[in-house]
């Protein structure tokens, strides 16, 4: 009972449902590489691919930095400084999970299985950034960016620099609203000596480059749309898009962080599933 209470209890800590963040983005890579839906055993091991490799990054984060969590008011409550899990339980969670994801590359083609590594030394390294750089948003971005990417070369077996412009979109989003997520940590990342945008610029900068990397987002996805020649439907979910990220940024300001979280864990899972849904819609009608 104690194995499962502690799964469990990683599941929680890791936020397992936010998965959603970044599968619908990798979903429309594989689409796109396909020109429609991909081979069913290709969109499982897809899955597969990015839950494992999420819950693996979101465990090693929360082994690494167990210490900074604890001297934090805002997570000291995470499950390892609460003592509700030991380091050693979550560094074991998180071989398994990335075990888990090599052999799920390898069920796709050879050169997934032969990139595997690299993507878990990105996602892994993200979780040091911020002790070096106040960029770190952008290794985040980089973490979740490389996605779309990945899909494609799952279904494809190689990669066409025409889907980078989804990883660059996707690495601008995330950047974007990690930006205005940290500006919660802004005065303890500075009593930390750690590194931020908000710490070492101030919350309203850091506004405002969340504001202008969504911009540069829109600007992506619609060069996408162009290069992949997308009709109306994607169209209209790169506008829907559009008016989600303008009420993400409506509903918060630098003197009103209070529905900070409901703009991070609601909004861009939302976000990213429609433009998914608007692009399926999109390939799907062309058949």
């Amino acid at each position: 009972m104690g194995l499962f209470r502690n799964v469990g209890v990683t599941l929680e800590m890791i936020k397992w449902e936010h998965s959603i963040f970044a599968l619908p983005f990798a979903l429309t890579g594989a689409m796109l590489a396909a020109h429609g839906f991909p081979r069913p055993m290709q969109i499982v091991w897809i899955v597969v691919c990015m839950v494992t490799a999420r819950s693996a990054a979101m465990a090693f984060n929360r082994w690494a930095d167990a210490a900074l969590d604890a001297a934090n008011p805002r997570t000291r409550m995470r499950a390892i400084p609460a003592g509700l899990l030991s380091k050693g339980f979550v560094g074991g969670f998180t071989m398994v999970m990335a075990a888990a994801f090599v052999l799920a590359a390898a069920q796709l083609n050879r050169l997934t299985l032969l990139l595997s590594p690299l993507a878990l030394g990105v996602i892994f390294g993200y979780s040091y950034t911020k002790r070096f750089t106040r960029w770190s948003h952008l290794a985040l971005g980089l973490s979740l960016g490389i996605a779309p990417a990945a899909a494609w070369i799952a279904v494809r077996g190689s990669l066409d620099p025409r889907i980078l412009i989804l990883t660059f979109a996707v690495i601008f989003w995330v950047a974007g609203f990690d930006l205005l997520y940290a500006c919660q940590d802004a005065a303890h990342d500075c009593s930390m000596r750690l590194f931020s945008v908000p710490s070492t610029y101030g919350i309203a900068t850091a506004f405002w480059l969340a504001r202008i990397l969504h911009f540069l987002m829109l600007l992506l996805l619609i060069w996408l749309v162009r290069v992949f020649s997308l009709g109306p439907a994607a169209t209209i979910g790169v506008v829907l898009v559009a008016a989600l990220l303008l009420y993400e940024h409506l509903i918060v300001s630098p003197g009103d962080l209070r529905r900070l979280n409901a703009a991070f864990f609601t909004m861009n899972g939302v976000i990213s599933a429609v433009f998914f849904l608007f692009v399926a819609a999109d390939l799907l009608m062309r058949r």
